[in-house]
């Protein structure tokens, strides 16, 4: 087994296809951007899987939502601190 492939925090992809939806990777740097993924999933309770598919059939569509309004309210206050931050040259 390989931990970094076999398993993975299923908010992982929910942060990510919020990110995609605001558009965030156009506006923010690649600094800012892993920023903003650490600082969200730091916000959020770990849920490690095997296969996103398992909580595609065992996710009620209230907890689905519950998961999603979560990611969205993390990812708006991580947002506030990326860009409140100091820009660096790195």
């Amino acid at each position: 087994m390989i931990l970094d492939t076999d398993i993975h925090n299923f908010y992982e992809h929910l942060v990510l296809k919020e990110i995609e939806k605001q558009g965030l990777s156009q506006t923010l740097s690649a600094n800012q951007m892993a920023d903003l993924c650490c600082l969200t999933l730091n916000q959020l309770p770990s849920h490690y899987i095997r296969h996103d598919v398992d909580m595609i059939y065992f996710l009620t569509d209230a907890k689905r939502n519950e998961m999603e309004k979560n990611v969205i309210t993390s990812l708006k206050q991580a947002l506030e601190k990326v860009q409140s931050a100091p820009a660096t040259s790195s």
